[in-house]
């Protein structure tokens, strides 16, 4: 176990189902034929007090997710450090991984020269992801900013206050985040991150339709989880982004593991009874879509 003060070895709610991905991730990373590699994933499952097995459901359920949506994500993250963003596009030097977690990024990606990492999360979240990654030696591959906050509360200011500048072009990550949200709050946190963005920033999303196999792949670990989904946006992903300025680029979750040679579970397979839907997009701002208050 690894301690400092304010690093608690079990965490709960958000934080504790990070460490649930982290099982995940740590999973693909031993496969011969992985998505990526992130030994990470290991170092936080070790560090903490709690335990690192899942049901057998819910690691058929959401393995072959997690894989195929963190590949996609990394590679969109990437790409807009290096301008590589679906056209002509300026490049985003600074990231921000929101509720980020046991996201391990900023130390396992190829980022540019220059790029600042900004990961925001839980206080306690991020003393304890801190505490394991400095007692290992870890050395970040790029500038990494820790921003302690609540994405129920005023972040926008805190980011900023933190070095964000909401004027230069900025990647920005959500992932397993959304469906943790209510409509409002969703719509929140979108409008808040268009406020703080400047023209050609990108924004690399994730999100899942709730459905009766994944509500009982979760209910298999605990009720905890089940009550932690709440739903995310009231509209479809590419019709939600759109309507604040993104210019988006949506695909299904079945197309993204087919690429990757993955079959997709049932709880996503839209062959079977009680599937939903798994959603990956990256989406562009356009020019003229900043009116948002930045910190609304």
């Amino acid at each position: 176990m690894i301690h400092r003060p304010g690093a608690p070895g079990h965490l709960s709610g958000i934080g504790a189902t990070a460490l649930g991905v982290a099982v995940l991730r740590a999973l693909e990373s031993r496969r011969p034929d992985r998505l990526f590699d992130d030994p990470y994933a290991q170092w936080f499952l070790d560090a903490s007090a709690r335990p690192a097995g899942l049901a057998e459901s819910f690691l058929r359920t959401m393995s072959e997710q997690v894989a195929v949506r963190t590949r996609f994500l990394d590679d969109a993250l990437l790409a807009a450090t290096r301008g590589e963003h679906a056209g002509p596009v300026a490049t985003c030097d600074q990231v921000v991984l929101l509720g980020c977690g046991m996201d391990a990024r900023a130390y396992r990606l190829s980022w540019p020269a220059g790029t600042t990492v900004h990961e925001l999360d839980l206080p306690d979240v991020l003393a304890f992801k801190g505490a394991v990654l400095a007692a290992h030696g870890a050395t970040p591959a790029c500038r990494r900013v820790e921003v302690a906050a609540d994405l129920r509360e005023d972040w926008p200011r805190a980011l900023t206050q933190a070095g964000f500048d909401p004027h230069r072009p900025a990647a920005w990550l959500a992932e397993g985040l959304l469906y943790a949200l209510p409509p409002e709050a969703a719509d929140l946190l979108l409008d808040r991150v268009t406020g703080l963005s400047a023209p050609g920033s990108v924004l690399a999303v994730e999100h899942m339709e709730d459905s009766p196999l994944l509500r009982s792949a979760r209910a298999d670990v605990s009720r905890e989880l089940v009550d932690l989904w709440q739903g995310g946006p009231a509209e479809p992903l590419g019709e939600w982004l759109t309507k604040r300025g993104w210019i988006a680029t949506v695909r299904d979750l079945t197309e993204v593991l087919a690429e990757h040679g993955r079959t997709a579970p049932p709880a996503f397979d839209p062959a079977q009874p009680g599937s939903g839907r798994g959603r990956l997009a990256t989406a562009l701002l356009r020019a003229t879509s900043q009116s948002f208050s930045r910190g609304a």
